[in-house]
């Protein structure tokens, strides 16, 4: 997936979170849930402008868009340029990983799921949150103007799906909280 649109259009993509506050807030609220409690090796995978990171305190991010991750950075989260599919953190190095609507722009999902079970400590933790593909939340998204400019390059995956493809990498799903098109799926790296 190509970062540009999310290098050129950053101030709009961040508008985004203020602009829908409701949402942004309910959307958190799911996330700490199921989120254990971050400490100083919590990652976000995709960190973005670090809307999630920052609340839920998670102080690292990867990130492969430089403007979206100098906002990250302004936030208080260290960030790490890279990408999923191949990050540069030492094996077994993590506690836990976010991602965050983020599995829709990954060119290879398995392949980042592989590199997220590689860097997290045995029985770590990664929570995805995600819009799923027949859900209400990605359809009106996809009619918003400023939404479809990022999410027209999307591809979306079902619960089901994503539920799969984490058990092929090691993964086992401890938890789904699904409602009105997002899930949030909370997994352990199997030992």
């Amino acid at each position: 997936m190509s970062g540009d649109v999310f290098e050129q259009f950053a101030e709009d993509y961040d508008r985004w979170f203020e602009e829908h506050r409701a949402e942004y807030h309910a959307e958190i609220a799911r996330i700490r849930r199921l989120f254990p409690r971050p400490d100083s090796r919590a990652l976000e995978v995709g960190v973005g402008s670090g809307r999630f990171a920052a609340p839920l305190g998670v102080p690292l991010g990867i990130e492969p868009s430089c403007a979206l991750g100098r906002m990250a950075w302004r936030r208080g989260i260290e960030v790490i340029r890279g990408r999923a599919e191949s990050i540069p953190i030492r094996d077994g190095s993590c506690s836990s990983a976010l991602m965050v609507t983020v599995i829709c722009f990954l060119d290879d999902p398995v392949l980042a799921f592989r590199e997220i079970h590689r860097i997290l400590v045995p029985g770590g933790s990664l929570v995805l949150a995600f819009l799923e593909r027949e859900g209400e939340v990605a359809r009106k998204y996809l009619h918003e103007r400023e939404k479809h400019r990022f999410l027209s390059r999307a591809r979306f995956y079902s619960s089901d799906e994503v539920r799969q493809l984490l058990g092929r990498t090691g993964f086992r799903v401890v938890e789904v909280d699904s409602r009105a098109g997002f899930s949030v799926i909370a997994a352990r790296k199997g030992r």
